[in-house]
């Protein structure tokens, strides 16, 4: 985020709610945000549209803004020449998605600053990402690209025209997955999964592919579950190591906690300094499997930090959770994260600064452009045996360490925030705070859920029952896409798990009949991105693979599955179904971009444990029984529960249906398919008829 005074008066962008288009507000450029008067004037003047999208924690965002559209002259050109629009991608995911798809046919990459061209009509004929002030490195410089693309309008403007013609003919039919044939959804696309995700696999580092690295969050998910399934130690392996060296690496953030977007190399320790909302969401997820599934407290200790950095310095007062940290504070990439042994000395002491210094890889050359990130090159227990220490004596200097860095840093002027709420990404939250709370015993994360969610339902659905995007400073806006609706409702349906409260239950299915009617395409079985009620693109496009989150296709695949599973209703069941096996093609041809899909079908595939629980309204058993369940890793289970007269009713969950309390105690029914076995009672009840 930008906190220099504006020298230039305020543009368009400055009415807006987006901190990322506020912060071009003040650009000489005379920039027009996405909607009538733009392409009204577009079209009324003949005029090439310059398209500029990003997002507010993008680096390479910033400098582009500081080179070229903070730039006088430059500006001038972009003027003279262009109408322009400034798009922050995540409020409009719709377009970023249909320009992005041409940038990458154009060039072969992409990534942003995404730069494209227009026509009137909106058809893209010329595009690029970042580009440099002046010519360098073999890149065009942007007053260049501005001057070549201006003259080929006038010069070329036919050619131009059905160049565009014929990459909007492209885009429209890059939606189109081939047809599923004569394939089935089994087992095999799970083991062929897990055997692609293997030949990608760092066995020395952990995680897939070299540098940059991603965490990959749903296909290590896909693998816990192929572990599980098929009794396969290797894809546990891959998990625990790729999970242990995130932990101790760079990405992870050793005082605060959260995750980074990424690693710029291969070994975790250098981050890209963004933390992205949806990121912590889905790796807290990982984390607390991999804890159901191993017991190690380490990953506990990681999903507990990350929930508690989300809490701490991303949640709104009225519960909604912002989106995005900057990578920059100063202008400077990092220099909010990063240490130098000086500092240790002033903070720590010097003999507790050598110890912090050896464990956290602090040196005087420092490890990353002259000053050093907190990682763990060596495990704690390594540490402490190469000190001669005792372990937990180590262990306690370090978090007295760790707790003064912290203080320290919160005197620094921290990252930019990005303090708009999406829903789709709000949505992903809720699951693993509600989990997490049955999980790790926390009853605050199932607090922070509800808040949350409350506040999505109370302030991001329109009167007629529809979902709005985005909202800040009070102002919601923007029709939902369909991972606003398929994120959300996954997240009412594991707060409604985690809670027994009607309220959720209710809500998700609500949402379940709109999304059904805006979305589904009922002809192919797969789901629209944009509803039929929303602007009218060049494309209706659909999201059928993972990109850094999941695809929102499988989303509602997996919320549509589970609902149908808990609430009875087989048609919900036989539409999930249906969009699982729209992508049948993908799990099969591109399996690690598919990893969603995977989950939604392992769930599909499996017969799922059901669980009704049943209390007296002021039964203390009740969180008892249900941190039980959550306890094991039984990712194709539902949960049912109630207090009597307070529980959803048997309409709404047939589970629910004649399950009366027995002897005055919290009882348990365990069911597959609607079929029960006899109720038990209380934790040790229970867990004789888990049988795990």
């Amino acid at each position: 985020m930008s906190d220099k005074e504006p020298t230039h008066p305020a543009n368009r962008l400055a009415d807006e709610t987006s901190p990322y288009l506020l912060q071009h507000a003040h650009n000489p450029v005379d920039w027009y945000p996405w909607g009538p008067e733009a392409l009204e004037r577009a079209k009324a003047e003949g005029r090439p549209i310059f398209l500029s999208i990003g997002y507010s924690a993008c680096h390479w965002c910033h400098v582009m803004e500081r080179e070229s559209f903070e730039n006088p002259q430059t500006a001038a050109l972009m003027n003279e020449h262009f109408v322009n629009i400034k798009v922050d991608r995540e409020e409009r995911p719709d377009l970023d998605s249909i320009y992005m798809a041409a940038v990458q046919a154009m060039t072969g990459h992409g990534g942003w600053p995404m730069s494209v061209f227009l026509t009137p009509d909106l058809k893209p004929f010329f595009g690029g990402t970042y580009y440099p002030p002046t010519d360098s490195r073999g890149m065009a410089g942007f007053p260049r690209v501005l001057t070549s693309v201006s003259k080929a309008w006038e010069d070329r403007r036919d050619e131009i025209v059905a160049s565009a013609d014929e990459m909007t003919e492209q885009l429209g039919a890059m939606s189109n997955v081939p047809s599923s044939g004569e394939g089935v959804l089994d087992a095999k696309l799970l083991d062929r999964a897990s055997q692609a995700l293997a030949r990608t696999f760092d066995a020395t580092h952990g995680g897939f592919g070299s540098a940059p690295k991603f965490p990959h969050p749903m296909d290590l998910r896909v693998l816990l579950r192929q572990h599980v399934r098929a009794a396969d130690p290797y894809a546990l392996q891959m998990v625990r190591l790729t999970l242990d060296k995130m932990a101790r690496g760079g990405i992870y953030d050793q005082l605060g906690g959260g995750f980074a977007r990424y690693s710029t190399d291969e070994r975790w320790l250098a981050p890209h300094f963004e933390k992205m909302l949806y990121d912590n969401a889905l790796l807290t997820t990982v984390y607390l499997e991999a804890y159901q599934v191993t017991r190690d407290a380490e990953y506990a200790r990681v999903a507990r930090e990350t929930l508690d950095y989300i809490l701490g310095r991303m949640t709104d007062h009225d519960g909604g959770f912002y989106s995005t940290e900057d990578a920059d504070s100063e202008g400077v990439e990092g220099k909010f994260y990063v240490w130098s042994l000086d500092e240790l000395n002033q903070l720590l002491g010097a003999e507790k600064a050598k110890t912090f210094a050896y464990v956290y890889d602090v040196t005087k050359a420092g490890n990353w452009e002259e000053t050093s990130i907190l990682h763990l090159s060596k495990t704690l227990p390594q540490a402490a045996a190469l000190l001669g220490r005792p372990e937990a004596e180590l262990r306690a200097e370090l978090a007295e360490g760790r707790a003064k860095l912290l203080e320290a840093r919160e005197l620094r002027i921290p990252p930019g925030k990005d303090t708009k709420i999406l829903t789709s990404w709000n949505g992903l939250m809720l699951a693993p705070l509600a989990e997490g709370s049955r999980i790790l015993g926390e009853e605050r994360y199932l607090d922070a859920a509800r808040k949350a969610a409350a506040f999505l339902l109370d302030r991001m659905v329109t009167p007629d029952g529809r979902l709005l995007h985005s909202i800040r400073d009070g102002r919601a806006k923007l029709n939902a896409y369909l991972d606003d609706y398929a994120n959300l409702i996954d997240g009412l349906t594991r707060l409604y798990e985690a809670s027994g409260e009607p309220r959720w239950i209710e809500s998700a299915l609500k949402l379940t009949d709109v999304m059904i009617e805006e979305f589904l395409d009922r002809e192919a079985g797969s789901f629209f991105y944009t509803g039929v009620n929303h602007e009218a693109l060049i494309a209706r496009t659909k999201e059928l693979y993972d990109n850094a989150t999941p695809a929102a296709n499988s989303m509602a695949a997996t919320a549509l599955l589970r609902l149908g599973v808990l609430t009875s209703r087989e048609e919900l069941t036989d539409i999930g179904r249906a969009a699982i096996e729209s992508v049948r093609q993908v799990m099969e041809k591109a399996p690690t971009a598919a990893g969603q899909a995977l989950i939604a079908l392992d769930f599909l595939l499996a017969t799922p444990k059901e669980f009704a629980v049943v209390a007296n309204p002021d039964d203390g058993e009740f969180r008892a029984v249900l941190e039980t369940i959550a306890s094991r890793f039984l990712p194709h289970k539902v949960v049912a529960p109630a207090r009597i007269g307070v529980g959803a009713s048997p309409e709404v969950v047939p589970l629910l249906a004649d399950r009366p309390v027995k002897d005055g105690r919290t009882t348990i029914y365990v069911c597959e398919r609607m079929t029960c076995q006899a109720p038990v009672v209380g934790v040790a009840g229970l867990i004789g008829a888990m049988g795990v």
